[in-house]
């Protein structure tokens, strides 16, 4: 009769979960643990996490159940920020270079990667980019230039274990200026080989758009504000980008989304 009854609740949530207030999952959530044994819960467990996931209680469905294995080891959140005026100056330069290497089982921050650059063609920083950026003109004179700061990322990328043909990893960006744009540009002016790890990535707004229904016109803003996250720290920092870079994946990953490439092969 118990199983009779959980399996009569189960359809009940299959059939009607979007019209269930989210603060009854847990409640429903007791009473199936209570009337169905452990063996014929788990079977029906991962139908009610998908049904409930598909009308949006996605991240509620968490703690019911570990998000699906995404198809990357591991996902380098990275955040450039470049000299920059109104009108613009050209060409612009990398002043921060940050990463965080993000385990893609857990979706946590297990390594950073993070250095301020010095501009050459254009070495002192204009009034617009410190007021944009917060980068003062002490945190990046007499640091090291492009070149020696991707030695140092690839140097960087083989401690991480990143460099092993075996370990799937991937950029992640907000936008696709930052290696479709910026980095190539730069290393082309300069005279520079792009690394081939640089030449694939994953475009979070188009991820988000994949995931939302919805394009985040605003970037980062609007994806915090889509998933009723706080922002962390202060716009167009670098690091701090990469951190809700990361924070907005994490979410995602927790609702069922899985991230693909969206940049095409050079």
């Amino acid at each position: 009769v118990s199983d009779a009854s959980g399996c009569s609740m189960i359809a009940l949530l299959r059939t009607g979960a979007a019209k269930f207030p989210q603060n009854i999952i847990p409640r429903a959530r007791q009473a199936l643990c209570s009337l169905l044994p452990a063996g014929v819960l788990k079977g029906y467990s991962s139908i009610v996490s998908r049904k409930l996931a598909s009308h949006g209680f996605g991240a509620s469905m968490a703690a019911m159940s570990s998000f699906p294995p995404q198809r990357y080891h591991y996902f380098l959140v990275l955040d450039f920020e470049a000299t920059c005026d109104k009108p613009q100056i050209h060409p612009q330069e990398i002043i921060e270079f940050p990463i965080l290497k993000l385990n893609g089982r857990t979706m946590e921050i297990e390594s950073t990667f993070h250095m301020y650059v010095q501009p050459v063609v254009h070495p002192q920083l204009t009034p617009f980019c410190t007021e944009l950026t917060g980068i003062i003109q002490g945190m990046v004179d007499g640091q090291p230039n492009l070149q020696q700061v991707l030695e140092r990322v690839d140097e960087w990328m083989a401690k991480e274990g990143l460099l092993d043909p075996s370990v799937k990893s991937i950029f992640v960006t907000c936008g696709d200026w930052d290696l479709k744009v910026m980095l190539p540009g730069q290393c082309q002016y300069l005279g520079l080989p792009v690394a081939d790890y640089f030449k694939q990535w994953i475009n979070l707004k188009k991820a988000y758009s994949f995931a939302m229904g919805s394009w985040p016109k605003n970037g980062l803003l609007d994806m915090n504000k889509g998933l009723n996250l706080q922002h962390i720290g202060r716009p167009h920092s670098g690091i701090d980008d990469c951190k809700n870079i990361a924070n907005i994946m994490k979410t995602l990953a927790h609702r069922g989304f899985i991230f693909k490439q969206t940049s095409k092969p050079f």
